[in-house]
């Protein structure tokens, strides 16, 4: 029997599998960083307090005419100067990173009504640091290059700390700085502070890709 006779016509409600790892590399990248902006964005609508590091981006917006993603995009962008330093590679999924979490996280802001609610409150700061492990995880894991904020976390873990121990310090880190910048603080930025670094650590784990591209 010929190869012919072993194709079939593919109709427009098929889904075919992806095979090359490449292209699982990408859409893992790509997905987990708008589930990253999306989970900033979350936070910031509910109003507890945000991320440590969107606390440094909103003090920055603050005292400029920029966005909080804006600034996210700007601080992304000059955090690239510290690679080569770190020996952290700029890959495709850095240079992602630095521009489509700062557009999602302001597209979120754009679309999500304000959280008036307490209960809806309450459940966006609590999904905000789960949502972005689960982000976090496929980004990184896709190994197509750290984010900016990443390459320290990930060049502190190659000399032997823990995943959780280095995210919590440099986002304490960001905290002080965007806190005397104007930034806003609050009981949902303690709760992502002690929390966001053990997501990581656990979906990382999960969803860590080690095929060869």
């Amino acid at each position: 029997m010929s190869n012919d006779q072993h194709l079939r016509k593919v109709g427009p409600f098929d889904v075919l599998p992806i095979r090359d790892p490449a292209a699982v590399r990408l859409v893992n990248l790509l997905v987990g960083l708008a589930i990253f902006g999306i989970a900033i964005g979350l936070s910031i609508a509910a109003d507890f307090g945000v991320n440590p590091w969107t606390t440094f981006h909103q003090g920055l917006s603050i005292h400029s005419p920029m966005t909080v993603g804006q600034a996210t995009i700007l601080v992304g962008a000059l955090l690239l100067l510290s690679f080569p330093l770190l020996r952290e590679p700029i890959g495709v999924g850095t240079m992602c990173n630095v521009i489509m979490i700062g557009l999602w996280t302001d597209l979120t802001l754009a679309v999500v009504p304000d959280l008036e609610s307490l209960p809806l409150r309450l459940l966006a700061i609590v999904a905000a640091p789960v949502l972005i492990g689960v982000g976090s995880g496929l980004y990184i894991g896709a190994g197509l290059g750290p984010g900016p904020r990443d390459s320290i976390m990930t060049a502190l873990e190659r000399r032997g700390i823990k995943v959780w121990v280095a995210r919590t310090a440099i986002e304490a880190t960001a905290l002080v700085i965007g806190a005397l910048l104007g930034g806003s603080v609050g009981l949902g930025t303690i709760w992502m502070m002690a929390s966001v670094g053990w997501w990581v650590q656990i979906f990382l784990r999960r969803f860590r890709l080690d095929v060869a591209v």
